[in-house]
C-alpha cells in the first residue's frame, strides 16, 4: 500500500509545472508591462498617495498579485529553492492563493534529493500547516483543498499505517471537494483515481489491519478507479502519460484485455518529455508484452 499510496501525489508536481511552464512567457511579458505601469504611476502619485483614500489597501492587493506572478514563473522554471525563499517571506499572509503556493513550494523542497531527512519531515509538516491555513482563509479555493489532501498524505508517511489509513478518507473528501470547485482539474481527478486504485489493490493482510483499527475502513473498487481515470481524460484528453497507463492497468485488473491493450499502447506511444514519461513507456511495454 505504501508504494502505491505515494503515487497519489507523484504526478502533481510534474503536471502543475508543465502547465505553468507554457504560460511562463506570458507571465514575463505581463510582469514587464506592469513594471512600466508602476514606474509611471509612482511618479504621478509621489507626494499625494497619503491623501488618497484606500490607496494602501489597493497597493497591498497589487503586491500580492505581483508575488503570485513571480511565484508562478519560478514554479514553471523549476526554481524550487528560489520559489520557496520568495514565498516563505509571506508565510503570515492571509491570502489563500499565496498560502497554498507556499504549501506546494515547501512540499517540493522536501522532495529534493539534497534535502536531509530531518528537513523533509519539517517541511512536510510546515506544508500541511500552510495548506490548512489557506483553507481557513478561503474554503472555496479548489487548490487549497487539493494541496491540503496531498500534504496530509505526506505527513501520514511519518506517522505510521494507522494515521495513514485514518487520513485516507479525509484526503479523498478534500480531493472531491477540489473537483466540485473545479471540475476541469484533470490532475485532481486522476489523484482520486489513484486513491481508489490503491485501496482496491490493498493486500488482504492490510485490509485486516484496517478493519481492526477502524469500524469502517476506506475501501474502493477497480471500477471506481476506472471511472475517475476516464473522467480525468475527458476533462483534459491526453494530459498525462500516467493516466493512460493506469487506464490500461485498471482494465487489466478487470480482465478486459482489449481495452487494456488500447490504453497501454497509448501510454507506450506517449511522447517522453520527462523521466517519468520514460518510466511509463517502459512499464507499458512490459505489460503489453505480458498480455
Amino acid at each position: 500500500m505504501a508504494a502505491l499510496a505515494r503515487q497519489l501525489v507523484c504526478g502533481a508536481l510534474r503536471l502543475g509545472r508543465l502547465r505553468v511552464g507554457r504560460a511562463a512567457a506570458g507571465v514575463v511579458r505581463k510582469s514587464l508591462l506592469r513594471g512600466v505601469v508602476l514606474s509611471t504611476g509612482s511618479i504621478l502619485a509621489y507626494g499625494t498617495h497619503k491623501l488618497i483614500s484606500g490607496f494602501a489597501e489597493v497597493h497591498a492587493s497589487f503586491k500580492v498579485d505581483e508575488v503570485i506572478e513571480q511565484a508562478d514563473y519560478l514554479y514553471g522554471s523549476g526554481e524550487t529553492e528560489k520559489l520557496h525563499q520568495l514565498l516563505v517571506q509571506h508565510k503570515n499572509s492571509d491570502d489563500a492563493e499565496l498560502l497554498w503556493r507556499l504549501a506546494r513550494a515547501s512540499r517540493d523542497l522536501a522532495q529534493l534529493s539534497s534535502t536531509s531527512a530531518e528537513e523533509k519531515r519539517q517541511l512536510a509538516y510546515e506544508a500541511l500547516e500552510y495548506a490548512k491555513k489557506a483553507l481557513e482563509k478561503n474554503e472555496t479555493n479548489f487548490a487549497a483543498h487539493k494541496w491540503y489532501a496531498i500534504c496530509l498524505s505526506d505527513v501520514g508517511d511519518f506517522e505510521g499505517i494507522k494515521t495513514k489509513i485514518g487520513n485516507a478518507i479525509v484526503i479523498k473528501e478534500h480531493f472531491q471537494r477540489a473537483v466540485e470547485l473545479n471540475p476541469k482539474d484533470a490532475t485532481t481527478i486522476h489523484l482520486i483515481g489513484i486513491w481508489c486504485y490503491t485501496f482496491a489493490e490493498m493486500p488482504w493482510y492490510q485490509r485486516k489491519i484496517a478493519a481492526t483499527l477502524f469500524a469502517t475502513p476506506p475501501t474502493s473498487t477497480f471500477q471506481e478507479a476506472l471511472r475517475y481515470f476516464h473522467m480525468a481524460e475527458e476533462a483534459d484528453p491526453n494530459f498525462y502519460s500516467k493516466n493512460l497507463l493506469f487506464l490500461g492497468k485498471t482494465y487489466l485488473k478487470l480482465n478486459n484485455k482489449k481495452m487494456a491493450l488500447l490504453w497501454l499502447s497509448k501510454a507506450k506511444e506517449y511522447p517522453a518529455h520527462t523521466e517519468e514519461d520514460k518510466q511509463v513507456q517502459k512499464e507499458a511495454l512490459e505489460l503489453l508484452n505480458s498480455i
